[in-house]
Formats: C-alpha cells, sequence, structure tokens
C-alpha cells in the first residue's frame, strides 16, 4: 500500500519556496511532487536510517533570530523514534557549539540526517520538545528524502581526541579558518522562515552543500560566495534565504576533526557574469560573515579520504570561471 503524503490543508511550500519554483517555471509541478513526498511523520525507512547515523546536523535559531547550523555526535543509536512522529535526540552539544542555547521547548529545529559513505540524506524539520541536558525531542514537521547529488563518499571511524580542545571567537575569518574554507568539498548551511501564517510550511532547515575543493571563494576576511547548483527544486534554503537573510554555515575538519561555526547574511545573485561563467551554477549564493566560532579538535569522528561525487564532473570552479 502506497504511503501517505502530504495531509495538511496548507502547501508543503512557503512563500519563499513558491516564488523560486515559480522563477523556474516548476511551480505546478512541485507543489504535486511536494505532496506526494513531503510528510508530517517518519516512514518506516527513515526511523531504521536515523538509528544507524553516528552523527546529525541541525538548524537552531538564537535569541536574536539568528540561525546557526551544529552538529551532534554519539553512536549510532543515540537517535530514536518513540513513534512515527517523534525523533528522540540523545546527545549532549560538542564544546563551544552555538545550539546548547538554543534548544528551548517549543523552539524550531531543522535537521539534516546524512550518511556519508552511502550518500544517503533525510531531511526534517519540527519543534523542540521535552529538552533536558542529555536529550530532547522533536515533533516532526516535514519530513522528506533527497537525492545523493554532490555528496561526497567518505567512510567514519570514532576516535578520543587526546588534546585539549580550543575554542576561539572571530570577528573576521583568521589563518585557520581561511585554510578549513578554501580546502573544503562540504559545508552545510542553516536558514529560517519563522511565520506562523505559514503552517507547517514554517520553520527552520539545514541544508548540505558540496562542490569540487575550493568551491567556496573567499573574497575577502568576511565574505565568501558559493556556487549554488541544480537541486530537488524545493528551493529550501533558497526561499528562506529570499524572505530572511540570515544564514549560519558549518565547516567540518574531516581529519583534524575541527569545526568552524559562522553566522551570517546572506544574498541570492541569479544572474550576472559570474553566473554565466561558473559552469553548473544555477546562482551565487554569497554570504556576508558576523561571527564566527572557531573550536579545534571537538568533533570525534574521523573519515577517510572522500571520493568525489561524480555529479561534480561537469561542475566548474573559480580558477576557470
Amino acid at each position: 500500500m502506497a504511503e501517505a503524503g502530504w495531509s495538511s490543508s496548507f502547501s508543503p511550500f512557503h512563500p519563499g519556496e513558491i516564488a523560486a519554483q515559480e522563477r523556474f517555471g516548476m511551480r505546478e509541478r512541485m507543489e504535486e511532487h511536494g505532496k506526494r513526498v513531503i510528510r508530517d511523520y517518519l516512514n518506516e525507512q527513515h526511523r531504521q536510517f536515523y538509528h544507524q547515523l553516528p552523527f546529525l546536523i541541525t538548524g537552531t535559531v538564537d535569541a536574536q533570530g539568528q540561525p546557526w547550523a551544529s552538529i551532534l555526535t554519539s553512536n549510532p543509536g543515540f537517535l530514536s523514534t518513540p513513534n512515527e512522529r517523534t525523533l528522540r535526540v540523545a546527545a549532549s552539544p560538542l564544546p563551544g557549539d552555538p545550539i546548547r542555547n538554543n534548544l528551548e521547548e517549543g523552539a524550531p529545529i531543522g535537521l539534516l540526517g546524512i550518511e556519508l559513505h552511502t550518500r544517503r540524506r533525510n531531511r526534517m524539520n519540527g519543534t523542540i520538545i521535552a529538552p533536558n541536558t542529555e536529550s530532547f525531542d522533536v515533533q516532526v514537521g516535514q519530513s522528506f528524502g533527497n537525492c545523493p547529488k554532490y555528496i561526497q563518499a567518505r567512510d567514519y571511524e570514532p576516535i578520543e581526541r587526546s588534546t585539549p580542545v580550543k575554542m576561539q571567537r572571530l570577528s573576521q575569518l583568521d589563518t585557520a579558518a581561511h585554510q578549513l574554507i578554501s580546502s573544503a568539498d562540504t559545508f552545510f548551511i542553516a536558514s529560517a522562515y519563522l511565520d506562523e501564517s505559514a503552517g507547517l510550511a514554517n520553520g527552520v532547515d539545514v541544508s548540505h552543500r558540496g562542490g569540487k575543493p575550493g568551491f567556496v571563494r573567499i573574497d575577502n576576511a568576511n565574505m565568501l560566495t558559493v556556487p549554488d547548483f541544480s537541486g530537488n527544486l524545493h528551493f529550501n534554503t533558497v526561499g528562506n534565504l529570499m524572505l530572511n537573510p540570515k544564514a549560519g554555515l558549518l565547516f567540518v575538519d574531516f581529519e583534524r576533526g575541527d569545526l568552524l561555526y559562522l553566522s551570517s547574511e546572506a544574498e541570492v545573485i541569479w544572474e550576472g557574469e559570474e553566473v554565466k561563467v561558473f559552469d553548473g551554477a544555477e546562482r551565487l549564493l554569497r554570504f556576508h560573515m558576523k561571527e564566527g566560532i572557531y573550536v579545534e579538535g571537538s568533533l570525534p569522528l574521523h573519515w577517510s579520504s572522500p571520493e568525489i561525487s561524480p555529479f561534480l564532473a561537469s561542475t566548474g570552479s573559480w580558477e576557470t570561471a
């Protein structure tokens, strides 16, 4: 029997997402598609998927309305589903992670379950319930699968970090942050549209972005530019940024375990010479950094060298653009 899809009387998409879909002439098709694949519960496949993950990417919003992208990790099984509408997260925030101050009863949250070695991922957003020092639950708002595009395949192993964690707050990118970003092939972005009139389409989203190493261009000590490639046409991130330009970025050093959290103001660049000359780019995302947190040796996971996504073969680079 086919699984039930979207059951709300509201569209699964909010005005920003709808505007982006209309720009590409995909509005009617995506409304039909969204109502088929977006659910307000976790199906059995996704419940099993979360249970096997060693980490979870999250998006939350602080008291000033600034989204932050974060990572939570523990042994597989730390994510469980007491029922199809609840995800339980049994992990404490890592040192220096901004999520620590954002886990409040009733607060919105975005989740990305992503398994790098298989390139599987599931997106979800919802509401935090029953938070405490060791765990919290999330009531499902929206849940749907994502394609494997642009994910670099990596195997992982848990490790114990022997050196003390070091944390530094940044007002601009320093040498360590510059090195991490300039070599990155992956980052995560949190964005938010918080308007109750949008029904279940209202909330926080956190998403993956991947490219060839160096696809994030550092324009100056406070500005980054990134090509945005063809995706699932939901336009969750872009739709949020069209209505609320605040964004949180997370860069991961997959070998050293360093984490870089950035808060920023974002702009979507739809047209222009820079878009035209970067092969595969449909638009650019430009981030104006406001604040950063660099944490050394924080992540208790180590990954192998990446196998670059085959979908990136036809994309360009800033050197050739």
